[in-house]
């Protein structure tokens, strides 16, 4: 049995449609684990459009913040139909398609969190800044900006059926404790202040790349550590 785990996290929905629509496409390529931030009322229209999965939109959490929606998880998989370029600060940040994020956690163990914005603006480049990758679908450059419920799909398709192995993730919980440590030794060594920002976004796009470990993360630590008592 595969031992890494998918969440969709919807952040703000608009439309309960969609959302039916969603839990829908999610049953088709066996995916159960739904949260949704700040849904709107769910009723006739939703059922509706989520058809015989039911029980899937029946069973989401709905949260009131995106850290609840991605608590637990060891990776944050931001969905973008823009192109990288219109997020200016995260330019440089590789932007991977569906197929080569399945590849990307096959052998892999653990819970990812894949976060799917707004209908009408997607996730914001706040959100974007606290994945550890970022996914786009290659659509036509005319028109790139997929339905939600489409985009959902053609992702959780690539997805399924995916097999994971015994690599254990690093928790994000521990990630953002390894980006903590780190800020503090740069403000103890007086590390310039307008470099800060953009290293610390390069160390988070280095370490989104390196899918480490949680012995990785504990063997960092444990270097930084030596450099502050230095």
């Amino acid at each position: 049995m595969s031992e890494i785990t998918f969440r969709v996290v919807l952040v703000e929905p608009k439309y309960e449609g969609n959302i039916g629509s969603i839990a829908r496409v999610m049953k088709n390529f066996g995916f159960s684990d739904l949260v949704i931030v700040n849904p709107p009322p769910l009723e006739d229209f939703a059922r509706a459009m989520a058809s015989h999965a039911i029980d899937v939109l029946e069973e989401a959490e709905k949260v009131e913040t995106l850290e609840e929606a991605i608590e637990g998880a060891s990776l944050i998989v931001a969905t973008t139909g823009a192109k990288s370029t219109k997020y200016n600060e995260f330019a440089r940040r590789p932007v991977y398609t569906p197929e080569q994020l399945r590849k990307k956690l096959e052998g892999k163990k653990g819970t990812i969190a894949l976060l799917f914005g707004r209908e009408d603006a997607g996730l914001t480049n706040e959100v974007i800044g606290k994945c550890d990758l970022v996914v786009s679908i290659p659509a036509n450059p005319e028109y790139p900006i997929m339905n939600l419920a489409q985009a959902a799909g053609v992702v959780l398709y690539e997805l399924s059926g995916i097999e994971g192995g015994k690599l254990e993730l690093a928790s994000h919980e521990s990630l953002e404790q390894f980006y903590a440590h780190i800020k503090q030794l740069l403000d103890e060594v007086e590390y310039p202040k307008h470099k800060k920002r953009r290293t610390m976004q390069m160390l988070r796009r280095i370490c989104g790349r390196a899918e480490l470990t949680g012995q990785e993360i504990f063997t960092l630590r444990g270097i930084l550590r030596s450099i502050e008592w230095m």
